[in-house]
């Protein structure tokens, strides 16, 4: 194997991100979320890092406080399914900082069970916390940013789901997709505000929790699937995060940026 069918090592970080403050949902463990954090600190930027879970949410913070010891990490817990505490993490991290300047909204939930089947319960639920907890926190960044005096970014994480079909993935393609509307809705809305506001769509990222929930099967065939013939590293899929928060993106807004050998 050769190529960019070997995953490259992480880049360093170029100084893109010097000065901000940036605040990551769902960022505690080993996914998408914790590596976007370690990517925007790579990028010069202090981070809030959030998730519900307690003692993974403060682990996380522990580990990345050691790994960047010039930069500042702070950890609020966050539900992402009560407006309460979306609120709370806003105000909180502004408090501690001083200021916000980007806002990644990265919780999610997913599951594999076909329509027939499925729940109202686990339609809900995955709803509630995918797009509806990406709601929740687009609209408190954004009164956030209302006063603040200064510009903003705010990035979406979606999924190719929301353009593609998989069986038994109906609940979360579709809050995917209303991630995609979400994204595009609200970035006509707060270009007043001097917010920017897009979203990455990843593939397949795998990680230790991914492969802990999926079957290993259905993950190896995806990865399969893929032009390089694997699945992204989470950090690939953080630092096109990381680039959209930085001014090397500033005309860019409303877009769903596909981190993917295909978009559908």
């Amino acid at each position: 194997m050769t190529g960019l069918s070997v995953a490259p090592q992480p880049v360093p970080g170029h100084g893109l991100l010097t000065g901000r403050v940036a605040v990551v949902t769902a960022a505690a463990g080993t996914g998408i979320g914790s590596a976007t954090a370690r990517r925007l600190l790579a990028e010069g930027a202090d981070v809030v890092v959030s998730d519900w879970h307690e003692r993974r949410l403060a682990e996380t913070a522990a580990e990345l406080t050691a790994e960047f010891p010039a930069r500042k990490v702070a950890a609020i817990a966050c539900d992402v399914q009560s407006t309460e505490q979306v609120n709370a993490l806003v105000h909180g991290a502004a408090e501690a900082r001083g200021r916000i300047d980007i806002m990644v909204n990265n919780a999610g939930l997913g599951g594999e069970t076909p329509v027939v089947d499925m729940t109202d319960e686990q339609w809900d639920r995955v709803l509630d916390i995918t797009l509806n907890g990406t709601f929740r926190c687009t609209r408190a960044a954004l009164g956030y940013f209302r006063t603040a005096g200064h510009g903003g970014v705010i990035v979406n994480n979606a999924s190719v789901l929301g353009w593609r079909a998989q069986h038994g993935q109906a609940h979360y393609a579709a809050a995917k997709a209303g991630v995609m509307a979400l994204t595009r809705c609200s970035a006509i809305e707060a270009a007043a505000l001097g917010v920017r506001i897009n979203a990455v769509a990843p593939s397949i990222a795998r990680h230790a929790f991914l492969d802990k929930v999926s079957s290993t099967e259905l993950l190896d065939q995806l990865s399969e699937r893929e032009a390089f013939g694997r699945a992204a590293e989470p950090w690939e899929v953080a630092a096109t995060i990381a680039m959209l928060a930085s001014d090397y993106t500033s005309y860019l807004t409303g877009e769903v940026v596909s981190v993917s050998s295909q978009r559908a």
